[in-house]
């Protein structure tokens, strides 16, 4: 294999060897391809890009800053805010129509006109603030055809103001050549976004955390699966979908939030998963300057749990997703296996207090002291990231054989004994007060081993609504068995 087909990526196809001068002048070097670049926030460093690159004059019409919130107002209207999905699609609006207004009857029938807009705030000179941004794209993707859309939320992760604009610059670029290029294969445009921003230990220098995609050519996109991809391609960590399904941005739902969290297969949603956040939600709600309208409900998937439906995994997720919202869940989709790395995630977005609910069936993971190896204080780092400040873990018990195991009789291996005993004395795993003993029996895994066979027992072991749901749309393999004639 010669070196240039090894930096062909084997999956997707796209070629990751190129540089981002070379896009850049892949891009400019097209005279079909022109349009107007606009960046607030961080620079004008996507136009330099092309600029440097050469031969920018056959790519770009116009380039534009209105740092100004005057000026940006006059220009493209008002927005609750600055940085914001709403003024990017103002901008998008704005600068695509002006660009067909002014060059429609004057450019090349052939033109595929294109409109670039960021608005971003970037590391501050002087203080500490979040750097995140909204990016998009509104492009032909072949001439004289209706306009598409691709928007996106970002993260930056370098410390200084310098590299952040830089990394936009290289991003800016992937975006504009990927949104030509890969425009029938959406999938490898999202593989293509971090190209050039990654170093060789794996560390990025942006995230990017929610994608939409719309217009004629996305037609058949679904967007919820181009924003699980996100998670696959390591574009970011974890995705969020709020109660209605839709993708969200993570530090929107839950910044300044009180979170319960839920983690599970979900495959499906049963009586257990509700019992058991109903009964942590009761003690959750008790604790000191809890507000009941502010807490956000969060049941957590792991790429890991996806990635046993193999085949049908698109599939099962949409299921899962959809169930989930219909009682009424917010949903997030993360590559943590541990639970002290999710606890961590969400500690980026909110300071308020974080509950998770877990079942004493979780303790063979949770107290296993192999499933910590790598980290330089083991079990105890783990234990001591997990159950930092404002963070109360509930237990809900199970039953054995018939056997009630609980949080006070749970047993653990002679090494972690002491640890937990240190836990449960400092009311950092606390167990839960209620539980509802009828459905302590109830396994996910099995009613997905039944629910392929028709009608059965497991209809009872589901709420009304998550059964319904499942034999209505024929999910996780259901199929209504004929009636045999007598």
């Amino acid at each position: 294999m010669s070196e240039a087909d090894k930096s062909i990526d084997s999956k997707s196809g796209h070629d990751k060897s190129l540089s981002t001068e070379q896009k850049a002048l892949a891009v400019n070097l097209n005279n079909n391809q022109y349009g107007t670049i606009v960046e607030i926030g961080a620079g004008q460093e996507v136009a330099r890009q092309f600029f440097s690159a050469g031969a920018a004059a056959g790519t770009v019409a116009k380039t534009m800053s209105a740092y100004d919130m005057q000026v940006s107002d006059d220009i493209y209207g008002k927005a609750g805010r600055y940085v914001s999905r709403e003024r990017l699609e103002q901008m998008l609006r704005h600068e695509y129509e002006l660009l067909h207004k002014r060059l429609g009857e004057v450019r090349s029938e052939e033109t595929q006109y294109f409109s670039y807009a960021a608005t971003v705030t970037a590391r501050s000179y002087s203080q500490k603030n979040e750097c995140h941004g909204w990016i998009g794209i509104k492009l032909q993707p072949q001439a004289n055809s209706p306009a598409s859309e691709i928007i996106m939320h970002v993260r930056m992760l370098d410390d200084t103001n310098r590299e952040q604009s830089e990394a936009l610059g290289i991003f800016g670029v992937n975006v504009v050549y990927g949104a030509f290029n890969y425009a029938d294969k959406p999938k490898q445009f999202i593989e293509s976004l971090l190209d050039n921003l990654v170093d060789g230990y794996g560390q990025k220098r942006m995230e990017v955390d929610l994608i939409h995609f719309s217009g004629e050519q996305f037609k058949d996109v679904e967007n919820r699966l181009m924003n699980l991809h996100l998670v696959r391609s390591w574009c970011c960590r974890a995705v969020m979908f709020g109660e209605q399904g839709d993708s969200e941005v993570p530090g929107s739902l839950l910044r300044k939030k009180d979170v319960m969290v839920i983690r599970g297969s979900f495959k499906p949603p049963t009586k257990v998963h509700v019992d058991m956040t109903e009964a942590a939600m009761q003690q959750f709600l008790k604790e000191d300057g809890i507000d009941p309208e502010k807490v956000c409900t969060v049941a957590e998937i792991t790429m890991a749990e996806l990635a046993t439906d193999g085949e049908d995994n698109d599939v099962s997720f949409l299921a899962r997703v959809d169930l989930l919202n219909k009682l009424g869940y917010n949903v997030l989709i993360s590559d943590y296996l541990r639970f002290f790395r999710l606890r961590s995630w969400m500690r980026r977005y909110t300071q308020n207090r974080i509950g998770i609910v877990l079942s004493i069936l979780d303790f063979d993971q949770l107290f296993n002291e192999k499933y910590y190896d790598g980290l330089e204080g083991g079990i105890l780092e783990a234990m001591g990231k997990l159950f930092s400040g404002n963070t109360n873990v509930y237990v809900y018990p199970t039953r054995v054989n018939g056997g009630l195991i609980t949080l006070d009789n749970v047993k653990v291996s002679e090494n972690t004994h002491y640890l937990l005993q240190h836990l449960k004395d400092n009311k950092l795993l606390v167990a839960t007060e209620n539980w509802n003993d009828e459905n302590l029996h109830i396994s996910a895994k099995n009613i997905a081993q039944e629910i392929p066979l028709g009608q059965g027992e497991w209809e009872k072991q589901l709420p009304e609504a998550i059964r319904d749901q499942i034999k209505d749309k024929c999910m996780f393999g259901y199929c209504e068995l004929p009636e045999t004639k007598n």
